[in-house]
């Protein structure tokens, strides 16, 4: 496979996009699961909680953890960073192997375990799409060191654009885990919610729209050239 090939420019877009998704999940459903397990009496069926509260602590801290170095893996792939493929997969075997943990126990303790199911299966969905991007037939061509500065910048403000959309509207999306007693708990931290999920959405705009008259000076720039000779 060719690097420069619409193809491999695609599966990199997408391993771009997929991570940065995740890891904004990760690092939402760690904060997310701190009124839980800070306060477990508190929320309906979260009460089961308190036997093993440290653990459920401990879940937040890592998630958080998780998401803050998921998203300095995506920055190092828009960046080609050498490493930063490998950085992206152990973030991404760690999420999985926590988030699996976070599900037995919550199932066991209180019969069910979303809304952590959600995260841990885009969780799971983006390491498969990475493991199949090691396949070397494909790696020679996707290898995130070779991707152009007009692709990863794209797919970096795509990322952060669906970023901001779920920052936006989590209070709807994960409305139907997180009511109990007729109280949707997900609407909660509105004011930072608003402002995290707008920042995202204003910047990667920025960064999009910046990728796409990328091109145009290029060719402009080849234009001009080509004229004085």
């Amino acid at each position: 496979m060719n690097a420069n090939s619409f193809l491999a420019k695609f599966l990199r877009y997408l391993g771009i996009v997929l991570m940065g998704l995740t890891a904004g999940f990760t690092l939402l459903g760690g904060v997310g699961t701190s009124c839980a397990a800070f306060f477990p009496a508190k929320f309906g069926s979260m009460a089961v909680l308190a036997s093993l509260q440290w653990l459920y602590i401990l879940f937040v801290l890592i998630g958080i953890v998780l998401g803050v170095l998921g998203i300095l893996a995506t920055i190092k792939l828009v960046k080609g960073g050498k490493n930063s493929y490998r950085d992206a997969l152990i973030v991404l075997i760690a999420g999985v192997v926590v988030g699996a943990i976070h599900i037995i126990v919550s199932r066991d303790l209180r019969g069910t375990s979303m809304p952590v199911d959600a995260v841990v299966y885009t969780t799971v969905l983006t390491l498969i799409l990475f493991l199949i991007l090691r396949i070397p037939a494909i790696w020679q061509g996707v290898d995130f060191t070779k991707g152009s500065a007009k692709s990863n910048q794209s797919a970096a403000g795509m990322a952060s654009i669906v970023l901001g959309l779920l920052t936006l509207t989590i209070q709807y999306t994960m409305g139907p885990t997180h009511t109990w007693g007729g109280v949707n708990y997900a609407d909660a931290f509105n004011l930072w919610m608003t402002a995290a999920g707008a920042a995202c959405l204003i910047f990667g705009a920025g960064v999009w729209l910046k990728s796409m008259r990328l091109p145009r000076q290029v060719n402009a720039s080849a234009l001009a050239n080509s004229s004085g000779d």
